[in-house]
Parts: C-alpha cells; structure tokens; sequence
C-alpha cells in the first residue's frame, strides 16, 4: 500500500508538472498569435519596432494611420492615400473615408486577428479618433522580387528559358500564361504559426483525380509547423515516407514542367518565397526524364532516357563491383585484365574498400567544395583539385589507376540525372553498396540491391505507387516512361492519375491530318 501511495504522489506530480508545460506553451502561443489582444495593446505591441510607424495626420483631422514602413510602398502611401485623408474635416467616417480612396480590397475590419494579420501583410490602418475598435485597412504592400532570369538546375538547350522566382504571385503568373483557362484551379492556404506563408495548391478539374487533391490539402492543413521558409520543408512534411533517401515529389524550377504534369492530372503545390514548386504524385521514372525530352524527337528521348537509366545503375554499381571482385572473386577478371590490374595496385598499402572510400571521399569534398564557393572558383575548385588530387593520390601509391578511372566515371554518370534531389540520393546510396561488397563480395551487392527494391516497393507517393507503371504493370503507361514513343500513340493520360477525362487528343483527326498531307 505504501508503495501504491507514493507512485500515486509521483503521477499527480508528474501530471501537474505535465499541465504547467502545457499552460506556458499555450500562454507563449496566444501570445504570438495575438489571440486575447485588443487593439490598443496590438498598436502598443507593433510599436516596440523601430520600423512601426504610428501617427496623427494632422491637428485638423481625425485620423490616426498606423503602418510598417519597411514593408509599405511609399507611393501608394504617399500618392493614393495621405492626399485624400488631407481633404477630410473633423467629423468624416471611415466609410467616407472608404469611398473617397480610389483603391481596391479596402475593408472596415474590428476583428483584432485580422487586423494584426492585415498590418503585417503591408496593409495601412486607419483609425478614427475616439474610435478603438474598428480600422480602415488598405492593402499597400511593397512587392520586391527579383526578375524572371534563365534556370539554374535544369536548364536545357531546347525549350523555354524562364524559371520560377520567390514571387508566388510572379509564380501564378507563369503557369497562368501557360494555362489560360479557368479550368485551372488555384486554392491558397496559409501555414506555419510565425512565417504565415502563402502556399497555392494548382491542379486541373476534371481532370486531376479528387482524391489526390484532398489529400495534398488536408495533409498541408493538418501538420502544425512554426516556420515554412521553403518548399522542401513541405515536402518532407507531407511526402508518404519521410524517412526514405529517395523523394516523392518533384521539387523543379521550370514552369513548362509544372504546365505539363498538370496537365496530366497532377497536383502542384507554390510556395511563396521559394523559387521551386512541387508536383506529385510521382513515380520513380519520372526523376530520370528532363522535360526537354519533350522537345526533341522520340528517337532521341528514348535513347537518352536509357542511357541516363544505364548511367545511374553504373554509378551506384561500379565501385562495389571493384571491391567484391577484388577482395573475393578474382578469379573472375579477365587475363588479359590482370597484368594491368596488379600493375597499378602494387605497392598499395591499403585494401580496396579503403581505397574506395578514400576517393568517393575525395569526390564528395570536391563536389560539395564546388558547390558552396562563387561559380567561377567553384568551376576551377573542381576542375584544378580533381586533376591534381587524383594524379598526386596515384603517384603517392594510395590508390591505382583502375579505381581512380571508375571512380571518375561513376561521379561523371551521376550527373546525368535531371532532377537534383535524386542525384543526391545516387551519392548517399553507394556507400551501403560499399560496405555490403566488403563483407559479403558479390552476394552483398546482390543482398543491398534487394533491400533496395524492397524499399522501393513500399514506398508510394501521395498514396499512388512508386514504381508505377513497373509494378504494379500497366502496360498503356510504359510508352512514356522507361522510354519514350510518338505523341500520337500516347492518346490517354496516365492510368494512375485517374483522370476523369483521361482522352488528350481524338485519334481520328490526328490520322485524317495526316491522310490530308499525303493527298
């Protein structure tokens, strides 16, 4: 019983402790949501800032204006509502006042939540003198964004130039452009409990399947975050398996690939402040495919779809396969390989998985140096560094020829994958590859290469499979995925995006133009 007494103590404790937590935290949210503010103490809070301007307009007028100056353009201020407010007399409403302003979105608000949010969405207030409820807001934000310049990612030589800024309204714009229907349906959120940024759900009615509307909003709706400064952040939020290497939605920066997969039934999510946008769901293939596969002739698309799909498997496989050879199965290399072979390996002192690991090493720190440093030292970092790292690392006696040859091949195979989050994958994954080949030869490389496909077989995207239209097979998908064949056999949309309107085109016209150029 004494026993019982005292766990009881310490659960009453620890639930009392647990409740005090729980009522700071809820204390120091209402605080910086400004739940229980009022408007007197949401002004005297605004102007602990030094860029919060607060002042009456004049001795002769009523009129109080409230606003941030580093977020307000100085012209609207100046030029479409300081003048107005200069030619009303005492006694004049805020509902004149309303009607005299020739600007837009103009509201009377006493919601103390909205004004907040109005204030610091670049927003002039207006209050009346004796008047400590309601304000006159006017949307004056300064929009400062940078101009629409060349993509930096996945710039390609045939096709537009353009890619996304910061903006999310510039954003809209350039997939509005492209799509200039209504059917094109923009639903905006704002998430995040202290950024509030803006995110723009995109997709097609009719022709984007419901269900994986829903789920993109309500899994936006639902995860409660303080800050989304970017949209990777959503994307690791919302994406099925957050723990997987591999990524389940397409973060790009080119508005004609959003326009694209739009228009296939896919769901594109803008952030503002970030100039890449997500589209999903999304299978596997779709990371090897660049968009400009588009622009050119199928023969060509096809082949080089195959040969970044040959040159991703090299790259993962090439250096594991060296050391299992190597430390296991050297029985299996050729004769007329094994004079050269133990020619550039005599005199190394370390065993091959060292060797390995050394110069996947060395690789990573020049990429990763190239990467951080101003382009034109980033360019000579890695141009200078490789050539002198590796002819200094074989003359050293620390690594052979033949492996520095691969591992060169291997990272230059890397960097056909158009996407850039699973480039970074293809980096992560060879090193497990390594570490399986060391202790289990060939059969460790066999073992590693199925726990992946394992993996990728449960993962899904937005709820559709992974590796579709592989597994599972749909054969009508295929003509655009491991290759690509002519537009006028892909007459459907993809069957995993179940399209109410799946037709893209009527096949009988497409044969009837062509019968007409041959007449």
């Amino acid at each position: 019983m004494s026993g019982w007494k005292i766990h009881r103590k310490h659960d009453k404790k620890q639930n009392k402790t647990e409740q005090e937590n729980e009522q700071k935290t809820n204390s120091q949210t209402n605080a910086i949501t400004s739940d229980d503010l009022q408007l007197d103490e949401l002004l005297k809070l605004c102007k602990k800032s030094a860029d919060f301007v607060s002042f009456r307009y004049s001795e002769d007028n009523d009129y109080y204006i409230h606003y941030y100056k580093s977020i307000v353009d100085p012209n609207i201020l100046h030029k479409c509502i300081l003048p107005h407010l200069n030619g009303k007399e005492r006694g004049g409403t805020l509902f004149d006042l309303q009607c005299a302003l020739p600007i837009d979105d103009t509201e009377l608000v006493n919601d103390v939540n909205k004004i907040s949010e109005s204030v610091l969405s670049g927003s002039v207030l207006i209050q009346g003198k004796g008047n400590t409820k309601e304000v006159l807001t006017i949307p004056a934000a300064s929009i400062e964004k940078r101009a629409v310049s060349l993509p930096e990612v996945e710039y390609s030589v045939v096709g537009p130039k353009e890619a996304f800024v910061e903006s999310i309204d510039a954003n809209l714009n350039l997939i509005r452009k492209r799509l200039p229907i209504p059917e094109l349906i923009v639903e905006e959120l704002k998430v995040g409990r202290l950024t509030k940024t803006r995110v723009a759900i995109i997709y097609m009615e009719k022709i984007a399947d419901e269900e994986n509307v829903n789920t993109v909003i309500q899994r936006i709706k639902d995860f409660d975050y303080d800050k989304i400064i970017d949209s990777s952040i959503i994307a690791q939020l919302i994406s099925d398996n957050s723990s997987s290497p591999f990524p389940q939605m397409i973060d790009t920066e080119r508005p004609d690939r959003v326009v694209g997969v739009v228009t296939e039934g896919k769901i594109a999510v803008v952030v503002d402040g970030s100039p890449h946008v997500l589209t999903g769901p999304t299978p596997l293939e779709e990371f090897f495919s660049a968009f400009e596969d588009y622009y050119l002739p199928w023969h060509f698309a096809s082949a080089f779809r195959l040969i970044r799909l040959f040159a991703v498997f090299f790259s993962v496989i090439s250096t594991p396969l060296y050391v299992a050879v190597l430390t296991y199965h050297y029985e299996m290399i050729p004769k007329n390989l094994l004079s050269p072979l133990i020619a550039s390996r005599s005199g190394i002192p370390f065993p091959p998985i060292i060797e390995a690991c050394i110069l996947e090493l060395t690789i990573e720190l020049l990429r990763e140096a190239g990467a951080r440093l101003p382009t034109k030292i980033g360019q000579t970092i890695g141009i200078v560094g490789g050539i002198v790292i590796g002819t200094a690392a074989v003359q050293a006696g620390l690594t052979s020829n033949v492996l520095l040859i691969l591992v060169a091949l291997a990272a230059l195979a890397s960097f056909t994958t158009p996407v850039y989050q699973m480039g970074n994958v293809i980096r992560l994954i060879r090193f497990p590859f390594l570490l399986f080949a060391q202790l289990w030869g060939l059969i460790g490389v066999t073992f590693c290469f199925a726990l992946f496909i394992g993996h990728i077989l449960k993962l899904t995207s937005l709820g559709r499979p992974y590796i579709a239209p592989v597994y599972p097979l749909r054969l009508v998908d295929l003509k655009d995925s491991l290759f690509r064949l002519p537009n006028y056999l892909q007459k459907n949309r993809p069957t995993q995006m179940r399209s109410d309107v799946s037709e893209r085109f009527h096949l009988e016209s497409h044969k009837r133009k062509n019968r007409d150029i041959e007449d």
